[in-house]
């Protein structure tokens, strides 16, 4: 069979099936290719150029970067990862600018040094983020210069016009104690959680197909770039957010970034100001403030968009707004894989317990799950950390997207009221207006399995038939995975969202659980090459007709 890598276009497909070349077995292929190249961040010096890179690249610092709607064409094999999530809709004025959220941050049982004997935040999360999309001139789809901030003007849908403005996407990241296990280069705290403001620009043209140059590419690590920078008691980042500046320091804290302890209730707002989109974290367990604005003052700028054959690679100071003024289906960035504007998400499927590392090459070349439950590491075994890496709690890991759906979040392993799971993450429906007094209209419960089914090559599933993807998505071995994390609502602060498993009287209404995410989003449109419009279905989707859980007015937490 062909190892051809897929381009993400409705017609490479369709050429693909006509060639007998299944469009899942071409993702697997190289997938598990360019798994077996891949190594850890090397070690840099302070004033060293370091950025963000969404290929496992080990010369650069990688992230969980949102998925682009073509990351074979954009990567040359499927590099996505899961992120089930609740997204708002409302159709106030401001809604698409303006959103605040309560937050309850999980909290850590003792450490034990028996892997599967204790569940930990950073087994379930990677990090989990809030967002908001934003204008960005020179980002996808690179066919006008123009975006007017906080404004409905820029609702194009891609099945009518190409003619798009330009768009950045905000995640406000949250990473959990223990996050500077991961060889990623992020340092953050071994107890402690912090928060950085991600700011994702796609610097490609969908309609010539021509990204970066080269020269840039090869400087920065690709099209997909974020500016980085840690919510910050001060307000001032701790290195350039800018990706052609930025260094080490951009990516470690500092004695000014914000930590919140475990369990803390906090609160979040995300909205415009004159100076840029600001992010305030107030923290109400130890009274701590952290904010960031996506400014040119603060550094964070655009690249300048230039194709093959130029070599330019320069960046121009940015200040950042938001792209639109409500929230609805058509208020998306228009190159991200799932339709999302305001919205809650979980970058969960990202770790498995390994029996043995290679600390040098960051794989796993030993038995990959707990005790009990261990098989042969395969192709998604890797960014691996050994267990005398751990500065907390001493087991050894792997932390790259589980497309073999095998890991420890893909087991009914989620916090459950027993007191060795920990407490799960809580957050309410967020608010807007000016004194965010109104709830939002509808919200939905979204879950990203078909994408990751089909990136990950599961024989079965394609997004673009909208056919045989499954809520329990199917293993590397052809199983059903035992169990996906869901969604349900408590009493908790008036109403509140927990993610995982169902609590003993904690959980009021989980939606049927793994049946809460509905079928498969449809009617979602792309730009291809030409210009040309195609659809397919990258989520399954369920729309309530309200807001089964609105938030409570005027709390603030406790």
């Amino acid at each position: 069979m062909s190892r051809r890598p897929l381009v993400f276009a409705a017609a490479a497909v369709s050429l693909a099936l006509a060639a007998g070349v299944t469009a899942t077995a071409s993702l697997a292929s190289t997938a598990s290719t360019a798994s077996s190249t891949r190594s850890t961040v090397r070690t840099v010096a302070d004033g060293q150029h370091l950025t963000v890179n969404c290929d496992p690249d080990a010369t650069k610092v990688h992230v969980q970067c949102p998925d682009v709607y073509n990351p074979i064409q954009n990567f040359g094999y499927y590099v996505g990862h899961d992120e089930p999530g609740v997204w708002a809709y409302s159709t106030i004025p401001g809604s698409g600018n303006n959103s605040r959220w309560q937050l309850t941050l999980p909290k850590d049982p003792a450490p034990n040094p028996t892997p599967g004997a204790a569940n930990y935040a950073f087994e379930n999360h990677i990090a989990f983020w809030f967002g908001m999309n934003l204008c960005a001139s020179q980002s996808f789809p690179e066919q006008i210069s123009t975006c007017t901030p906080d404004s409905d003007s820029n609702i194009v849908d891609p099945k009518v016009s190409d003619q798009h403005a330009g768009s950045a996407f905000l995640e406000l990241q949250f990473y959990p104690p223990g996050a500077e296990l991961f060889p990623a280069g992020i340092s953050c705290d071994a107890t402690r959680w912090c928060a950085a403001m991600n700011v994702w620009s796609y610097y490609f043209n969908p309609v010539t197909g021509q990204g970066l140059n080269t020269t840039c590419r090869n400087a920065l690590g690709g099209n997909e770039l974020d500016n980085f920078a840690f919510v910050q008691r001060n307000g001032v980042p701790t290195g350039p957010p800018d990706p052609l500046h930025s260094t080490a320091a951009t990516f470690t804290n500092n004695a000014q970034t914000m930590l919140m302890g475990q369990g803390d209730h906090v609160t979040i707002t995300i909205h415009d100001t004159s100076d840029g989109l600001t992010t305030d974290v107030v923290d109400h367990a130890n009274g701590q403030v952290g904010t960031m604005t996506a400014s040119a003052a603060n550094g964070f700028a655009q690249m300048n968009y230039a194709p093959d054959p130029s070599t330019q690679c320069t960046s121009t100071p940015y200040t950042y707004h938001p792209m639109y003024s409500t929230a609805s289906p058509l208020t998306r960035a228009t190159w991200t894989a799932y339709p999302y504007n305001i919205a809650y998400a979980d970058e969960t499927g990202h770790f498995s317990y390994c029996s043995q590392v290679d600390e040098t090459s960051g794989t796993c070349v030993g038995q990959e799950g707990a005790p009990g439950n261990q098989h042969p590491a395969d192709g998604d075994d890797f960014f691996c950390f050994g267990a005398d890496q751990t500065s907390r709690i001493p087991i050894a890991g792997c932390t790259f997207t589980n497309n073999g759906f095998d890991g420890t979040p893909y087991l009914d392993d989620w916090p459950n009221g027993d007191l060795n799971r920990g407490t799960p993450v809580m957050f309410t429906s967020p608010l807007t207006g000016a004194d965010y007094t109104q709830n939002y209209n509808q919200l939905a419960l979204a879950g990203s399995q078909p994408f990751v089914e089909f990136g990950g090559g599961q024989q079965g599933c394609n997004i673009f038939t909208m056919t045989g993807c499954t809520l329990l998505p199917k293993t590397d071995t052809g199983t059903t995975a035992p169990f996906y994390p869901f969604f349900y609502t408590t009493r908790e602060q008036g109403c509140s969202w927990g993610e995982g498993t169902d609590i003993p009287r904690l959980t009021v209404n989980d939606y049927g659980k793994q049946a809460e995410y509905g079928s498969y989003n449809t009617g979602v449109w792309y730009t291809g090459r030409n210009g040309t419009p195609f659809t397919y279905a990258s989520n399954f989707l369920n729309t309530f007709s309200g807001n089964p859980c609105p938030a409570q007015v005027g709390l603030q937490g406790s």
